[in-house]
């Protein structure tokens, strides 16, 4: 996973993601594999605009050296942003599998604080989408809804390949209960 932008003045010797991939370097060391960042509702401190070209650049760079590739998407909260960031990544014919970003189950305040830090969304329409409690900060939460939301909008003629990515903000192990027991509900 290759990830540019953050901190503002690059250090080493790759000013951005873009740069390591056309290195060559990944392929000497028998990488096969990259995935790149996409960010469906934009980063605090790069243009929309860069963020698009950076990806198409990305997507075509892997393209041109034989490497397959993925997009692993910020976490979010709303289903509805994320589905249709991914459409215009269709229109901007990038045909990269996109994995969106969920936030495994967490406390309220470390979701709350990482998607301040991060740029996702404003704490408000982050509560009302996820279903959380603004008076209840600490409790957990985990991504029931966003996960059926996502689910009942997704297309696969729009859409392409899309499959999710756990940040497990509130333990690994948390996480993997989790995704267990979700599973076993939802096939029940």
């Amino acid at each position: 996973f290759v990830v540019g932008g953050d901190p503002a003045r690059p250090e080493g010797p790759y000013k951005d993601s873009l740069s390591l991939i056309e290195s060559g370097l990944l392929q000497d060391h028998g990488v096969r594999h990259v995935g790149v960042s996409g960010y469906p509702e934009g980063h605090p401190a790069i243009s929309q605009e860069a963020l698009w070209s950076a990806l198409r650049d990305k997507s075509a760079a892997l393209a041109a050296r034989g490497l397959d590739g993925g997009v692993i998407t910020q976490f979010g909260f709303d289903a509805d942003p994320v589905l249709a960031w991914i459409e215009k990544v269709r229109g901007h014919g990038i045909t990269l599998p996109v994995r969106v970003g969920v936030p495994g189950p967490a406390g309220v305040r470390r979701l709350m604080s990482y998607a301040t830090r991060f740029g996702v969304g404003t704490s408000a329409s982050i509560a009302k989408k996820y279903g959380l409690s603004i008076t209840n900060l600490m409790g957990t939460a985990g991504p029931d809804r966003f996960l059926r939301a996502l689910a009942g909008g997704y297309h696969p003629a729009r859409h392409g390949t899309v499959q999710i990515h756990f940040y497990t903000f509130g333990g690994l192990k948390a996480t993997s209960e989790w995704i267990a027991q979700f599973r076993k509900d939802v096939l029940a």
